[in-house]
């Protein structure tokens, strides 16, 4: 459970990461920016990887959620899929600066621990794509012949190529509301 000085750390490390690159993100600009000093900041964390674990672990526990949440419905496997992406576009939209470190490869260059924890994040979410797709293709829902494996790459990775798309043109268009072009998009290849 995070106290909620850390959480003001995450998201003042969010927004300097957002705004600055991960360059930005130090211990003596997040103590600037609340106002404190960087000691009180080492009392909450040990260093600023330990920031970025701990908001990875963040965005862990929503999209553990968020995934296995539409696994275990009762639905159809295409809407879970879109209900998945839409989750995304919401936390997203809410919370931008998050895609400046989920989506980053620089933050995770030479960072064994930000490697092995976002590769954990991926391996999750992917294998329950797999499931969800394995169970569309046994009801019929989804294309049986592709591979679950190959399909949920494109699946996931249009998700993401999509997010960085909004990312990289500044947030210029409504994540959400454009986000749901993309779902039908996926619908139609994958039915």
């Amino acid at each position: 459970m995070q106290t909620e000085r850390q959480k003001e750390i995450l998201q003042v490390s969010l927004d300097l990461i957002s705004q600055n690159g991960i360059q930005g993100l130090t211990i003596k600009n997040i103590a600037s920016k609340i106002g404190t000093s960087e000691p009180a900041i080492y009392r909450h964390y040990k260093n600023k990887i330990h920031i970025l674990l701990s908001i990875l672990e963040t965005f862990k526990t929503f999209s553990q959620f968020a995934f296995n949440e539409e696994l275990n419905k009762d639905i159809d496997s295409v809407e879970k899929i879109s209900n998945i992406f839409n989750k995304h576009f919401q936390e997203f939209t809410k919370n931008p600066s998050l895609v400046a470190v989920i989506f980053s490869e620089a933050i995770f260059t030479n960072e064994k621990l930000l490697i092995e924890k976002i590769s954990g994040i991926m391996k999750e979410n992917e294998e329950i794509m797999q499931k969800i797709l394995k169970q569309g293709q046994i009801n019929n829902e989804i294309r049986s012949d592709l591979d679950p494996n190959a399909l949920s790459i494109v699946i996931m990775g249009s998700l993401r190529l999509f997010v960085k798309k909004w990312q990289f043109s500044s947030h210029s268009f409504d994540l959400i509301k454009n986000g749901k072009s993309l779902v039908e998009v996926v619908k139609k290849l994958i039915k």
